[in-house]
């Protein structure tokens, strides 16, 4: 695949707790330098990467980060708030503990008033199902509810988790979703290698926080 295709599914990411705001602006200007699709911050930060990328690459703000716990309604507002900041998308952390407890109720309304907030303001919604914490039948089970609420896409993992995206776990969330909804593989994704065989297992999307590793490594597969 060649840079710039793949540069264009993938989003950058700068989520980890020690970040400072030199980090969020270095991450802009890689974001537009590499020509990637977007480039992913916590919602302390949307306004300063709107500002920085006007448009040019899309800005994904994390909501429920990282152990989904929060409240239906503090997500909804969060991810309104994101909106109105400049977020394009929103990336939320499902109640895990509600899907492990299997009360699907809750877990749709934790969706719905995320997809309604974004929705509305015409995002796009990933939801993060956090993988390595679930049984291959509670990734089915979280799949459907993504579908059924409507959101865009099944997104792997946070990257914060004990372990990240798998081509198992991917190849899984396709197996399920069908078309119905996109696969953004995220989570120890560092190499070029690892990309590609996330994008041939069915991933649309790649979240990463090293996307230059990724790109020069796309650079030598071409010289190859």
């Amino acid at each position: 695949m060649r840079p710039e295709e793949l540069a264009r599914r993938i989003d950058h990411a700068i989520v980890r707790p020690n970040i400072t705001v030199k980090d969020v602006e270095k991450a802009c200007q890689e974001t537009l330098e590499f020509g990637l699709r977007g480039l992913c911050v916590p919602p302390c930060y949307v306004e300063l990467a709107s500002g920085r990328l006007r448009g040019r690459a899309r800005v994904c703000a994390v909501v429920g980060f990282p152990a989904g716990f929060s409240l239906p309604e503090v997500k909804a507002k969060e991810a309104e708030m994101a909106m109105e900041l400049g977020a394009d998308d929103v990336d939320m952390v499902m109640n895990i503990s509600a899907l492990k407890s299997a009360l699907h109720d809750l877990v749709l309304k934790d969706l719905g008033g995320v997809v309604e907030a974004v929705k509305a303001r015409g995002g796009v919604v990933k939801v993060i199902i956090e993988t390595c914490y679930l049984t291959p039948s509670e990734i089915e089970s979280a799949c459907e509810l993504v579908v059924e609420a409507g959101a865009d896409y099944v997104k792997t993992s946070t990257g914060l988790g004990p372990a990240g995206a798998t081509v198992e776990a991917v190849k899984l969330i396709r197996s399920v979703v069908d078309g119905r909804a996109g696969i953004k593989a995220a989570g120890g994704i560092r190499t070029y290698e690892q990309a590609i065989a996330m994008i041939e297992a069915g991933a649309d999307l790649i979240g990463t926080s090293t996307p230059g590793k990724i790109l020069e490594g796309a650079s030598r597969a071409l010289e190859l």
